[in-house]
């Protein structure tokens, strides 16, 4: 008995002492320099005080290189202390991508863009699993681009200190050709009308083949092209369209391409009738028909149902229900391959503003913005005010970017809140330098010009100017909401020199003093009419070489000093941005009396357009159209220094400044009572272009004008036509403009200017 208790009480002390061994004490870590202690643990399964098993070894193990921070690992356990030894993987000292050549498949920005999404940056872990991913992403981006024979040179160079170098060399070669392009199963259009979809296909006559690379294949413009062609198909009505097989073969040396796929049309599908199911109340069927604009027995057209459902949805939204959903259905009808539309709408709750939130302005005051604002808090929801203030608050041209977002309130399940949010530009600035311009040459300049006074949407100029031509001290001030209303109040102070001998024009001095008030009420969102009196006190002096003073010798003596005359404008501006529009149009007209009350008597009448038109990706269409007229009336004629002028950067480039028109006999011009002037521009901005500046802009243009003495004297054969390309960049000092231009349509006795530039000039 006692020798069974001895024998058990042995074993319990063995078991004790076995148990005891087993728990981890400590745990050190050998080998460590770039990894910390902490990232270490934290891949650990165990921890200290752990009892330390045989099975915890490989999950130990496991865990420790599926963190892809070691390349090879051991551990051993004695005493109470786990001891694990590591060899870290190395860190990339450099990765060199090389031998491509930019835009053919890669270029800095993409290569640095691939880099950086595979963890590939310098001073990382290399992990070989994200190295590989880059390699076949590489590859993958070549033979997207038709560079199926590009092969891949690696070179990998590790360092005393565990510091890894690699070099990706890439060897492009040439780009798989096209040498046989074909369509099958096509009856409908034409196989010629179908390949002419895509951007590839076989090469063009040798010399635009050379430019356009039409016959190197691109998987990424194939599948474009076929997606093309599928949409061609379902705007045509064939909703069963499908391509049932294609077929790229490359030669052995991967250096030809052969295409043919295979296409089944299917019928082709036409609307019977259309039906109106679900809540309508608040909009009439008529006003639904016309906006869906859906004609029956019309061909099948998704993209235009889409489109007009989307109106619909729009229609909704404007009235409250901006969670209105429009779905669409079609049945088969019992006409053969016709079909009914069933257009179903769901207006769910109507909603309401709850707040409007505005943050961004440092400067401009709230209530700036919110007068500009459609929509106002506790009144009904409608995209299109939304939209339209959005545009409204652009226009001010406070802010380089205007950001709206809505959300529904957490308080009440009907309402929306609006959160504006603003990037303050800027409004104004303090001047004092030089400047030049072809109208005034050469300038000092000094002033202030305040878009935004101390943030009240206000305006307020005063600048001085000196040059050679022009001598100019002024003050305006504009206060655009003088009434609740919006009625905006304008005045201003000037005194005027102009010494026309320096502008080409001809030899006499103008000095003009006088004040002018100004009242404008607007009509709607996006137009006003204004009016202004203006009063000059004016004093003219003809030199004796002034090429007119025989033909205007009555007004060079006359001692007529007083113009007192009224202008009345309407305004109508839509225009998607202040700085730079890509969108809407802006429509001036204006016309100016002059009282009886001064002592001139004359007229003008101006009109002017510019509108924009997005095209392409990012490119803007511009289009200018100016036509002024003046003339004299009761027996007077207008004054000389009343006429237009043409040529130059603000009207036809390429022609002198104040060139075109009448001549006295020393070939000044004369200048004339009615004036044309057109442009039609492409504008680009420098990202196109591979510059990364966003105040550059770039344009072809062509322009086209003349001047007549008379209304009367216009003739289309008196046109000058020129065409060119400018720039303009909105720099710290202010926005520099220059252009080259060429004349088309010219006179021998033109004076041709075929580069210019101004600072304080944009187009």
């Amino acid at each position: 008995m006692k020798l069974r208790l001895f024998v058990a009480f042995s074993l319990f002390l063995s078991f004790s002492h076995f148990s005891y061994s087993e728990v981890i004490q400590r745990i050190e870590f050998l080998g460590l320099e770039s990894v910390d202690r902490g990232t270490v643990l934290n891949h650990l399964p165990i921890e200290s005080s752990d009892e330390f098993e045989e099975k915890n070894i490989q999950l130990i193990l496991e865990n420790l290189y599926k963190s892809n921070l070691f390349k090879k690992v051991s551990l051993s356990f004695n005493d109470g202390v786990l001891t694990i030894n590591f060899v870290e993987n190395p860190t990339i000292k450099y990765i060199d991508i090389v031998g491509f050549k930019e835009n053919h498949a890669l270029n800095e920005k993409s290569v640095e863009n691939l880099i950086s999404n595979t963890k590939m940056n310098v001073g990382k872990i290399f992990i070989q699993k994200n190295f590989e991913s880059l390699v076949s992403q590489l590859k993958t981006i070549y033979e997207n681009k038709g560079f199926y024979s590009a092969t891949f040179n690696i070179s990998q160079k590790v360092d005393d200190s565990n510091r890894i170098g690699i070099e990706v060399n890439i060897n492009e070669n040439s780009p798989a050709r096209i040498t046989s392009f074909e369509i099958k199963g096509n009856s409908f259009f034409p196989s010629n009308e179908l390949i002419n979809i895509f951007d590839i296909g076989l090469p063009d006559i040798f010399f635009i083949n050379y430019f356009s690379e039409k016959d190197s294949f691109n998987m990424n413009s194939f599948e474009a092209g076929i997606q093309k062609i599928k949409s061609k198909y379902l705007e045509s009505g064939f909703l069963d369209f499908k391509v049932v097989n294609r077929n790229l073969t490359l030669n052995d040396d991967k250096t030809e391409i052969t295409i043919s796929f295979t296409i089944e049309e299917g019928n082709q599908y036409f609307i019977n009738d259309y039906t109106w199911t679900g809540d309508i109340d608040g909009l009439s069927k008529e006003k639904l028909d016309k906006t869906l604009n859906i004609v029956k027995g019309s061909i099948f057209s998704r993209k235009k149902i889409v489109k007009g459902i989307s109106k619909i949805r729009s229609l909704f939204s404007d009235i409250g229900y901006a969670k209105a959903s429009v779905n669409s259905s079609v049945i088969p009808s019992e006409k053969s391959n016709y079909l009914n539309l069933i257009i179903d709408v769901t207006k769910h709750q109507k909603m309401y503003v709850n707040r409007i939130l505005i943050e961004g302005n440092t400067i401009t005051q709230d209530d700036v913005i919110r007068r500009e604002l459609k929509l106002n808090e506790g009144q009904e929801f409608s995209q299109k005010s939304l939209d339209e203030s959005v545009k409204r608050i652009k226009r001010l041209g406070f802010f380089s970017d205007v950001d709206i977002s809505i959300s529904e309130s957490p308080d009440f399940n009907d309402r929306f809140n609006i959160f504006i949010k603003v990037s303050e530009t800027k409004t104004g600035q303090f001047s004092i330098g030089l400047s030049h311009s072809n109208a005034t040459g050469a300038a000092f300049n000094t002033g202030i010009e305040q878009n935004n006074v101390f943030g009240t949407g206000n305006v307020l100029n005063a600048r001085f100017t000196n040059s050679t031509a022009l001598e100019e001290l002024s003050f305006f001030f504009k206060d655009p909401y003088f009434t609740n209303d919006g009625n905006s109040l304008s005045y201003g102070l000037f005194t005027k020199s102009t010494d026309a001998s320096n502008l080409d024009i001809s030899n006499y001095l103008l000095d003009e003093n006088g004040f002018n008030l100004g009242y404008g009420i607007p009509l709607s969102s996006d137009s006003n009419i204004s009016s202004e009196i203006k009063v000059s006190d004016i004093s003219l002096s003809c030199s004796d070489s002034f090429a007119g003073v025989n033909y205007e010798q009555e007004q060079c003596l006359s001692n007529k000093s007083l113009d007192f005359n009224y202008s009345i404008s309407y305004v109508k501006n839509s225009l998607n941005d202040f700085y730079n529009p890509t969108k809407g149009i802006k429509n001036t007209l204006s016309s100016k009396l002059s009282l009886p009350l001064g002592d001139f008597k004359y007229f003008s009448t101006e009109f002017s357009r510019n509108g924009y038109t997005p095209v392409f990706a990012d490119s803007t269409i511009k289009t200018t159209v100016s036509s002024q007229f003046a003339t004299g009336y009761g027996g007077d004629t207008l004054p000389f220094f009343k006429r237009y002028y043409g040529g130059g950067s603000s009207s036809v480039r390429g022609f002198d400044f104040n060139s075109l028109g009448a001549k006295y006999p020393d070939d000044k011009a004369k200048g004339g009572e009615f004036s044309l002037l057109t442009s039609l521009s492409l504008i680009s901005p420098a990202e196109k272009f591979g510059l990364d500046n966003e105040n550059i802009r770039f344009s072809a243009f062509i322009d086209a004008g003349s001047i007549s003495e008379k209304l009367s004297d216009f003739d289309m054969s008196q046109l000058r036509l020129s065409s060119g390309l400018a720039a303009s960049w909105l720099t710290p000092i202010g926005p520099i403009g220059i252009f080259w231009a060429q004349p088309i349509i010219k006179k021998s006795t033109d004076q041709i200017q075929n580069f210019a530039f101004e600072l304080g000039t944009t187009f």
